[in-house]
């Protein structure tokens, strides 16, 4: 197929709207999108390799051939890296540190313990995000970290998220792309508690203590997760909404909105205009709930190419980071990651080729039939084919040829695990 000539017509139909092509396939090619390590091996990490996934965290299947070792691991995302078009990041939680066989307690990693990730993600180009982990640990195991009201096991988290700053900081500094990185604890009660007001203080109280020492922000972003419930956490989550969003205002940080941790009926692309007006930044974790947090894969379905519009619409491209937040172990876990990617390229891609002045004058000037007539009408134009030219030009495999990549990876590599 001549995809140099499909890309012609297409640049031409898209031209007739004021769309540069050219300058749309740029524009997304240069826009970070950055995937979590996670997905990679069921959320397990090398922290323990016997440990078990706790605090409302859970990972379904068994497809064969899961990451075992930062080697692995690294590997799979290479050659996962090698079908997604555009500029990568890749998100690391705390529990995936290389502490070289020692016992490592959370509060006492440094960025020692990760210099194997920096190393990597220089030679290859990436840049890299972090997670504190605040679950899959015996002082969590009832259920509560930072609002934890035994004062020794609250200061051991807040020591956790101290240490996990300098690791992110070490990260920008040596990439040369800022870090995010991303408070997400799952403090709350099965049932209805009596004393959300002292819980709530306390995360508050932790946050204060975290944050307390500044840093610079060309190289860590810090930013703040909610949920409305979770598993363990049904009546009551200590990280609400309403206090994230405070929270992220009060110390100047990136609120992070994530698309399954909202009602059913709540969409994150609503949100961005809204909370952008007060935040200085969001950072996004893009899933699929599945009526309820469920992670599922990020397809190309409304909600995606609504972000994605939004950011877009909205010019907030240096403002709102995009990160990845799904896991799947009951399919090939880097076709999961090229799927989910390439998907988040796809919907990015869509958003830049919007003729978006000429919807906005439509807007502004009440000619709402124009509008919504335009849009529909853009569902229909030849966006495959510069799709299709995006991925030549990244060097990425076209439309399904990924597949045959991804089932001669598991032959040759995953099925010797």
């Amino acid at each position: 197929m001549n995809t140099n000539k499909m890309y012609e017509i297409a640049k031409e139909i898209y031209a007739e709207l004021g769309v540069d092509t050219d300058a749309a396939i740029a524009k997304t090619a240069k826009t970070p999108v950055s995937i979590q390590c996670w997905q990679g091996d069921d959320v397990v990490g090398f922290e323990n390799p016997d440990g078990v996934l706790t605090g409302g965290i859970q990972t379904t299947g068994n497809y064969p051939g899961k990451a075992r070792t930062i080697d692995e691991l690294k590997a799979d995302f290479d050659f996962a890296a090698s079908l997604i078009p555009g500029k990568k990041k890749f998100s690391i939680h705390a529990i995936y540190l290389d502490n070289k066989g020692q016992k490592v307690d959370r509060n006492e990693i440094k960025p020692e313990h990760f210099e194997t990730w920096v190393t990597w993600a220089k030679e290859k180009g990436y840049g890299l995000d972090f997670n504190p982990t605040y679950f899959s640990h015996e002082l969590s195991a009832d259920g509560f970290t930072l609002s934890h009201q035994n004062e020794d096991i609250r200061k051991f988290w807040v020591e956790h998220g101290i240490a996990s700053r300098k690791i992110s900081e070490y990260f920008g500094r040596e990439t040369g792309m800022p870090s995010c990185i991303n408070f997400w604890v799952p403090d709350g009660f099965k049932d209805t508690p009596v004393c959300k007001h002292e819980y709530r203080a306390t995360l508050a109280k932790s946050y204060e203590e975290i944050f307390a020492e500044k840093i610079d922000k060309a190289y860590n972003l810090d930013s703040v997760e909610s949920k409305v419930f979770g598993i363990g956490a049904e009546s009551c989550t200590i990280g609400s909404n309403e206090f994230y969003m405070g929270c992220a205002q009060k110390h100047d940080i990136l609120l992070t909105l994530d698309t399954g941790h909202f009602h059913p009926t709540e969409v994150v692309s609503d949100k961005l205009s809204a909370a952008l007006q007060f935040v200085n930044g969001i950072l996004l974790h893009v899933s699929r709930p599945v009526r309820w947090d469920s992670d599922h894969v990020v397809i190309l379905d409304d909600e995606t190419k609504a972000i994605a519009s939004e950011i877009v619409r909205g010019g907030y491209e240096d403002r709102v980071h995009i990160g990845l937040d799904y896991f799947d172990a009951s399919i090939n876990r880097i076709a999961c990651w090229a799927i989910g990617a390439r998907n988040m390229q796809k919907a990015l891609l869509l958003a830049n080729l919007e003729p978006v002045a000429l919807l906005k004058k439509f807007e502004l000037e009440g000619d709402y039939t124009s509008r919504l007539a335009y849009l529909e009408e853009l569902k229909t134009l030849p966006f495959a084919a510069v799709w299709d030219k995006y991925c030549e030009m990244q060097g990425v495999p076209q439309r399904e040829k990924w597949v045959a990549d991804v089932k001669k990876y598991e032959k040759e590599v995953l099925s010797a695990r």
